[in-house]
């Protein structure tokens, strides 16, 4: 997959809380094929923010169904691109965006009858909205409950659009609220959602964990890590887990002296590379082969650069490459050869990475 970001025009930006915006685009005719996407996958945008190009991945917050192509931004402390988003953007504007990718999702059809859960924190509800709506609207039979975690209530996004989708879909939606900083008359729900309270809720409110389908977990980092630690200790299979992460914690020291050893072993060896249908050897400078190929004018893909969104995934078509890091990948993707090209490091003669499959 070639980087092909195409200027799209800003139709609409709706605030959703004090701290965070949705930005809608319009889709020409002509690229309606190009920006179809899958309930929970997200795009890349690229902003010129101070000077300097910047990246970013923004789930898409809507259904497939919706015929839109719309994001939720909210604002970090200190995010570049985020604060400036949400402080100048505006209708009209034309923002570079790459067509939506990513694979937290799974395939939705009108026969099925599952049981899905999804823990979210903060801008986490972004994807989850997109699947809670994908799976109520496509399958009248299954159902789907949600733990929301927030500061506190006017930090809620999409808190209306939550209830409306509760009213309308009474009795196959269950939406649980849990606040870090607001006390309500439940205890349950009185905090953050770590280790110890995602532990009482899941045994609480779905205590028949075995007959849930797919969960779905997004989030800050310690929250996703407390949600996943849950599951795993109550028995449930890795396959039935579904993770979306848009940071990654840095490498211990160890670590990161052994792919230190790794890319000093390869630097200087030619890897071949296929783009857009044309194949290049170039040579491996030592860090990855994804800034390799683009020191050597190969337009590879990319946003995070921290094996997390999975934009810059290649198939590895021979030889052996070590990952540095892989939170981006499904075991499955793995399993097929796939590799985060952002973290891969050669490690045998002959190394072939195919970006077009």
């Amino acid at each position: 997959m070639a980087e092909h970001f195409h200027a799209l025009t800003v139709a609409e930006v709706v605030p959703e809380t004090d701290e965070a915006v949705s930005i809608r685009f319009t889709v020409p005719p002509e690229l309606t094929e190009t920006y179809r996407f899958k309930p929970g996958q997200h795009v890349t945008l690229m902003g010129i923010v101070d000077g300097e190009e910047v990246r970013r991945n923004y789930s898409l917050c809507i259904a497939p169904a919706d015929g839109a192509l719309k994001v939720t931004v909210k604002r970090i402390a200190g995010g570049a691109f985020s604060n400036w988003a949400n402080d100048n953007v505006k209708p009209g504007d034309k923002l570079a965006v790459m067509p939506p990718h990513g694979s937290f999702t799974v395939p939705f059809a009108p026969g099925n009858a599952r049981r899905y859960v999804a823990i979210a924190g903060g801008s986490g509800i972004t994807p989850i909205l997109s699947l809670i709506r994908t799976a109520l609207e496509t399958e009248p039979a299954s159902r789907f409950t949600l733990f929301y975690g927030n500061r506190d209530s006017r930090s809620i996004i999409f808190l209306e659009a939550l209830a409306e989708l509760k009213d309308r879909y009474m009795g196959r939606l269950e939406l649980f609220h849990f606040l870090a900083e607001e006390a309500g008359d439940v205890p349950l729900f009185n905090g953050m959602l770590d280790a110890q309270r995602c532990a009482e809720a899941v045994d609480q409110l779905v205590p028949d964990t075995g007959a849930v389908d797919a969960w779905f977990i997004c989030g800050p980092g310690p929250m996703m890590d407390a949600a996943e630690s849950v599951l795993l200790e109550r028995g449930i299979e890795r396959g039935r887990i579904h993770i979306e992460r848009f940071t990654a914690g840095r490498p211990s020291a160890g670590e990161a002296a052994a792919i230190a050893r790794v890319q000093q072993q390869a630097a200087g060896q030619t890897i071949a590379v296929t783009l857009d249908g044309r194949t290049r050897q170039i040579a491996f400078d030592g860090g990855n082969i994804l800034d390799s190929a683009r020191k050597a004018g190969m337009p590879a893909p990319f946003a995070c650069k921290a094996g997390v969104c999975a934009t810059c995934r290649a198939k590895l078509v021979s030889g052996t490459v070590e990952m540095a890091a892989n939170y981006g990948l499904t075991d499955e993707e793995v399993a097929e050869g796939y590799v985060l090209t952002c973290q891969s490091v050669p490690t045998s003669e002959g190394v072939t990475v195919d970006y077009d499959v």
